[in-house]
This record gives structure tokens, C-alpha cells and sequence, in this order.
């Protein structure tokens, strides 16, 4: 699957990933109304909302894309028919050819593990039939209960050609909390880095791992060091836009041949409407306000990256 991630990312210029994190503020009033009017102010008319906004974004994007990334939570907390929704907006995107990267920050004991394994990247046996329950691409994984919770997860890439991200240094502000302590001297994101690097050397796509990072966009400085520590580690970079990261912070995350990394962009590609600069398309044009939102955070990394050289 990296090697796919890849193929994409060369074929549109666009090392960047669009987070598909909808909150019921960032939904126009005319969608939410069409979706209560036919289902009412229930869990099922949420999802139903969540469904048609996602589907209007990633029709006026996924030309430009190589990528999206939903968020789970956002589904999660409207029950069952929000992780309905979750599911067709994943079944969707890859109808629209796009790499799915689930984030669900998973990480348990080794079995517990292995079952969130195989629910989202993996497949579950019925009796005598086998399921894909959900079917991302890759997966967001925490590693704090160490290579317990991670190996099962692995297991599952190897078998299936699917990928993990595994959280190094998150872009929220209390990160440093456990995150820069000193442990024989060195902070324990770069302890983790560099099992992220022996992890991922056991699973190798033909250029890159199987086995990324996620390392945020506001911690430029720390993103070089990773970026040593894990050279054939894709990194996954949350933070962009309305977290503070620009492409100017980024160029450290790639390495020389142009690649390495994937740029996320959450709240402001799929919330771009309410941004001054892109308030002219007006909520009823919310997903082409979006389009432009992704075509300049394009250029803007790759007119960073074009500085670098």
C-alpha cells in the first residue's frame, strides 16, 4: 500500500492528505436541514449529514489528492448510524480512487490489538466466509503499551499490504508531557522513532516502509531529527493550517528525493468556507471553497519545497 500512497502522491503533485473530521459546525445549515428533514434531529440524521457533506468535499477534490484521512471520533460519537457513515465515506473514497488512512490512534494488549487489527485493515472469519469489516489503507496507531500492542498491527500489514502510522511527536501543544522526557538521555520520541525505523526495516515496500510516524507540523526542529532517525519511514504530518504549521516548517520532513511525507489538513480544507480568504464561495459553494483550499496549500509546499533545492 506505501507503494501505492506513492504512485498517487507522484501522479498529482500532492504530498498532502485531506482530514475528513466533521464536526456538525463546520455543515452548511442546507445540508443539515435536507438530512433532518428526512431522517429528524436524530443520530441517523446527523449521519446522514456527516454522509453528504463528506461525499460534496471529496467530489470537488480527489483529482487533486492522493489521500484523505478520516477521523473516527467524529463518527463514534453518533453511535451506530455515525460509524455507518464512517464506513461509506471510506467504501466512497475508494470508489474515487483515493488511499484511506483511518485515524483511530488504536493500541491495546496483544489481543485486543490483533482485533482492532482485523476490523479495520484486516478481515474477520464468519464460519466458513471471510469479511473485510471496515478496509482502510492504513491505520493511525498509539504505541505506549510498546511492541505488544504494535506487532499485531504489523502482523496484519505484512499479510494484507496495508500500512500503519504510528503516533512519534502529536502537534498538540501538551505532547511534551511524556513525550520530551529524557530517558538515558535521549526524548522518548526519538526512543519511539527509532523502534518505528526497526519495526518498519522488517516491512518494506519498494522505496519506503510500510510502517510510518505521525510527527506534527509544529515541531519543525524535531521533525529533522526524526526524519534522520527513520529514513525510509513516511511521515505522516498533522498540524498544518489551523494548528499553525506552513509549508516553509515542513521542508525537514521529506527527504531529498521530494518524498517521505504526507502533509494532513483537516479543518482547513473541509472548513475553508468560514476562512476570510475563501468566505466569498459562501456555505452554499462550501466544497469548492474547499477545492481551493487544497490547490493552495498545494503550492504552498511545493513552492517550500522548490526553496529547499
Amino acid at each position: 500500500m506505501i507503494d501505492r500512497l506513492i504512485e498517487k502522491i507522484e501522479k498529482t503533485h500532492a504530498p498532502i492528505v485531506v482530514g475528513l473530521d466533521p464536526m456538525m459546525n463546520y455543515i452548511p445549515e442546507h445540508i443539515q436541514q435536507k438530512a433532518f428533514a428526512e431522517y429528524g434531529e436524530t443520530l441517523e440524521g446527523a449521519a446522514e449529514a456527516i454522509w453528504q457533506f463528506n461525499k460534496e468535499i471529496v467530489d470537488n477534490t480527489f483529482d487533486l489528492i492522493p489521500a484523505v484521512k478520516p477521523q473516527i471520533a467524529m463518527y463514534e460519537q453518533f453511535g451506530i448510524p455515525g460509524m455507518q457513515a464512517y464506513k461509506k465515506t471510506v467504501d466512497y473514497c475508494h470508489e474515487k480512487g483515493l488511499v484511506v488512512i483511518g485515524d483511530i490512534k488504536r493500541g491495546d494488549i496483544g489481543s485486543t490489538s490483533a482485533a482492532y487489527a482485523a476490523g479495520h485493515i484486516g478481515r474477520v472469519n464468519v464460519g466458513s466466509k471471510t469479511y473485510t469489516p471496515i478496509g482502510e489503507d492504513f491505520v493511525t496507531v498509539n504505541p505506549y503499551l510498546g511492541t505488544d500492542g504494535v506487532k499485531p498491527f504489523v502482523d496484519v500489514c505484512k499479510e494484507e499490504k496495508k500500512g500503519l502510522f504510528i503516533l512519534v511527536k502529536t502537534s498538540n501543544s501538551s505532547s511534551g508531557e511524556f513525550q520530551d522526557r529524557l530517558i538515558d538521555g535521549k526524548p522518548l520520541y526519538e526512543l519511539v522513532g527509532e523502534k518505528v525505523a526497526e519495526w518498519g526495516a522488517d516491512c518494506m515496500g519498494s522505496r519506503y516502509s510500510y510502517i510510518g510516524a505521525v510527527v506534527g507540523a509544529t515541531y519543525p526542529e524535531m521533525g529533522k531529527v526524526l526524519r534522520k532517525i527513520m529514513p525510509k519511514s513516511f511521515i505522516l504530518v498533522p498540524g498544518y493550517g489551523a494548528q499553525g504549521g506552513k509549508g516553509a516548517d515542513l521542508v525537514h520532513f521529506f527527504n531529498e528525493d521530494g518524498l517521505g511525507a504526507i502533509v494532513n489538513s483537516s479543518r482547513g480544507i473541509i472548513a475553508a468556507y468560514k476562512q476570510e480568504a475563501y468566505a466569498k464561495f459562501g456555505e452554499a459553494h462550501f466544497a469548492e471553497a474547499s477545492r481551493a483550499a487544497v490547490e493552495a496549500m498545494v503550492e504552498d509546499i511545493d513552492s517550500a519545497l522548490q526553496n529547499r533545492k
